[in-house]
């Protein structure tokens, strides 16, 4: 991208830089403007709750940052880069969005905090003139002002005004410290109510707007594209901003619930001042200070969230991306990202609501915490090789950050919480359909899905065996055939077999022995496979590559299922009109039956498929043991949505006499197995005389959808061609051999 420079070079900020810009957020507008109202209306521990909650989330956040930060080089734009760089531009680019704008209003919620500052010139005007005069005419220029600045001087100078603010919180925090209580007509024995939790139904109302006092927390990481050495100063400076943050919040509300009674605590929004030393001077500086300086901490990071974002070419607009990329200077100070942020935050500042817009706030800085705890919980399951952080959390710490915040969100507002996934879904399809070549959601997961099925499959392989619980038996197929493209239909019963109640393997075969070439034809076969398969089909395709068929047989049938269970099934397939193929099917039939696996022989025809003709099961003399089986398998394949407007229809063919009580037989077994087959489906048939078992079947199922008969062993020992080649005249067969009876109960 021409005139943009991608490679963040950093800067010489440090430890200190990432503390004061933290520390200057945390303790801000909501400490001295808000603190006191959450203190009279839940009380001393309704507030120290909402101090645990809200650490509850952000303390598992700060240590998922500096977990990660510590993992990897961390370039410009803080959260976003983290965020992006472990999920994938796609989702970096979404939460970073929300992030940025969220980092946007938040300079104008300090703003206006810091105009509550002037609050008693606002009353000595109205006093003097007898009218209110807008708060806009300190935060409008107020915020110019402060854009001028940075603008101008950069981070650098952005950073000298945080010493100085943060030298005047100090010593505001010290005189209110060291202040007397003011207890009222009452008495100090009111101050005992303080001491209760109050107002339990409002509880999540004002966490909703205390929240933004915990955001600050990562303030600093915004600034690691301007940071010497981010590895170290984002863990050092983000946990020594969490904790101090913390002890002053406890301390604050400690000594709130012993200077004042509720009634002056929610009244008057600056009873921090009634309680300081100087306070009518002091804590109005204090507030001036810290909301200043909040605001600084917000304007120098927010911009620079946008830069990254752009520089990462996100936005679907080329010029747009250019625009808000282009920095000045060596550092590359982000111009035109501060004008798109000033202009934001002019909205909300003209606007006015401190309530209003902590609230919005609040919801999406929970989306960015959660997601934050989230990275950290998948690296810790997902155990990837490359995640060797120097500084290590817990995953069930980084996995209680999350829960909590989506849980925090839902308690603020549900309808507000759906409303903002929702915006974000949209914002990352319109994302997705400009990205398409960035890594999605299909790589959030992979670690932790490795991870978890590796557990399954070894989980299953300690407490299954193929042989027990025979009534919970499913198909675990695996099929080979060297006509993937030729022959869809053998790929087509696999996809039914392993839709729901199975599972199935697909080895495309190539005859040779392995060597380079044969990998890379394999491995080209293998995408094409891939790429041909249906969405939401569910076979697992493979290739296999062996010198025989004989050897690649012997290869499949001794490798381990993807299902966790072991395999107990094997396809073959063949062209009807090329019975020749069947002898090296047959030639292998006793190799697979040493290992008591079911066998199936797909005979498929020249005819498309008649699915709207059902599925056709014959049942014999001598089908015993292929009986329920045979019914299982019509079952199954029925369950697929190909099959959605057909049914199974059974046929026994019966001794003559003994109709009734065959018929009886089979309606008991179809009921005890509750399958989907109507008394109206089951159809006993007797031989006329001179007519051979291929002639009747025939003449019944010649236009079958499919035809699944059973086979014995006996059969192989004879003549197998001759039986097989009898059914030549019908469509699609599926012959069938069990190992052993299956239950259908």
């Amino acid at each position: 991208m021409k005139g943009i420079d991608t490679h963040n070079k950093g800067g010489g900020l440090g430890v200190s830089s990432v503390y004061l810009t933290a520390i200057s957020t945390i303790l801000g507008a909501i400490l001295f403007l808000r603190f006191g109202y959450a203190t009279g209306m839940l009380g001393f521990f309704g507030v120290m709750f909402i101090i645990m909650l809200g650490h509850a989330i952000t303390i598992p956040t700060a240590l998922a940052i500096s977990e990660i930060a510590t993992n990897t080089r961390v370039e410009g734009g803080g959260e976003y880069f983290i965020i992006s760089r472990s999920f994938g531009l796609k989702i970096g680019s979404t939460i970073g969005i929300t992030l940025y704008i969220s980092q946007a209003i938040s300079v104008a919620f300090y703003i206006i905090a810091f105009t509550e500052a002037f609050e008693p010139l606002f009353n000595w005007w109205k006093h003097k003139f007898e009218f209110e005069l807008p708060k806009q005419v300190i935060s409008v220029p107020a915020l110019c002002l402060l854009t001028y600045i940075i603008i101008k001087k950069g981070a650098g100078m952005g950073m000298k005004l945080l010493y100085i603010v943060n030298a005047i919180l100090v010593l505001s925090l010290l005189f209110f410290f060291i202040g007397k209580p003011v207890t009222g007509d009452g008495g100090e024995h009111v101050l005992i109510d303080n001491f209760k939790f109050l107002n339990r139904d409002s509880f999540f109302v004002i966490f909703a707007i205390c929240f933004p006092a915990f955001t600050g927390i990562t303030a600093g990481v915004g600034l690691s594209g301007d940071l010497k050495n981010p590895g170290r100063s984002i863990p050092l400076g983000t946990m020594a901003g969490t904790l101090t943050g913390l002890i002053v919040y406890m301390l604050v509300v400690w000594k709130l619930a012993v200077s004042a009674p509720a009634g002056q605590l929610i009244a008057d929004q600056l009873i921090m001042s009634k309680i300081a030393v100087c306070g009518a001077v002091i804590i109005p500086l204090g507030l001036a200070s810290c909301t200043f300086s909040s605001a600084i901490g917000s304007i120098l990071v927010a911009p620079r969230t946008l830069q990254a974002i752009a520089l990462d070419k996100s936005f679907p607009v080329r010029r747009i991306n250019i625009f808000l990329a282009r920095g000045k200077g060596k550092t590359r100070e982000p111009f035109n990202a501060y004008i798109l942020t000033f202009l934001i935050a002019l909205v909300f500042v003209i606007v006015g609501d401190v309530n209003a817009v902590a609230g919005i706030i609040s919801m999406f800085f929970l989306i960015t915490y959660g997601t934050l705890c989230l990275i950290s919980f998948l690296n810790h399951f997902g155990s990837p090789p490359s995640y060797r952080p120097r500084f290590k959390s817990k995953w069930y710490i980084s996995l209680g950050g999350f829960i909590l915040s989506v849980w925090a969100m839902f308690k603020i507002d549900p309808v507000y919480t759906v409303l903002s996934y929702a915006a974000i879904v949209i914002l990352y399809l319109i994302v997705e359909n400009y990205n398409k070549d960035q890594k999605g959601l299909v790589n959030i997961f992979k670690g932790s899905i490795f991870q978890l099925n590796r557990k399954l499959q070894v989980y299953m392989q300690r407490n299954h065996s193929r042989l027990d619980d025979d009534e919970e038996w499913r198909p675990a197929a695996i099929c080979i055939s060297q006509n993937s493209f030729e022959r869809e239909k053998v790929l087509e019963l696999m996809k039914w077999i392993s839709h729901k109640h199975g599972f199935g393997t697909y080895f495309h075969y190539i005859e040779g022995y392995y060597s380079k070439q044969t990998h890379q034809e394999s491995v080209k076969i293998l995408t094409q496979l891939i790429e041909q398969k249906e969405r939401g089909n569910s076979l697992y395709i493979d290739t296999m590559i062996s010198p025989s068929y004989t050897s690649a047989i012997a290869q499949i049938i001794q490798s381990p299922s993807i299902s966790g269970m072991e395999n107990n099934m094997v396809i073959f397939e063949y062209d009807k009109n090329k019975p020749e193929e069947l002898g090296r099917i047959l030639d292998n039939i006793n190799l697979v039956k040493a290992g008591d696996f079911d066998i199936c022989i797909f005979g498929s025809a020249a005819i498309p498929m008649r699915y709207k003709n059902g599925i056709h099961v014959w049942i014999r003399s001598g089908d015993e043991k292929n009986a329920n089986l045979m019914i299982l398998l019509g079952y199954i394949i029925l369950s697929h949505p190909d099959w959605n407007k057909s049914y199974i229809k059974i046929f026994n063919i019966s001794p003559a006499g003994r109709e009734e009580e065959t018929k009886k037989s089979l309606e008991e077994r179809i009921a005890a197995g509750r399958l989907p087959v109507t008394l109206t489906n089951i159809e006993i048939v007797t031989f006329v005389e001179n007519q051979t078992t291929g002639e009747v079947i025939t003449a019944h199922s010649k236009h079958a959808g499919l035809t699944v008969l059973g086979f014995r062993e006996e059969i192989i020992k004879r003549d197998p061609i001759v039986f097989f080649d009898e059914f030549r005249g019908i469509g699609d067969v599926l012959f069938v051999n069990a190992s052993m009876s299956r239950n259908i109960e």
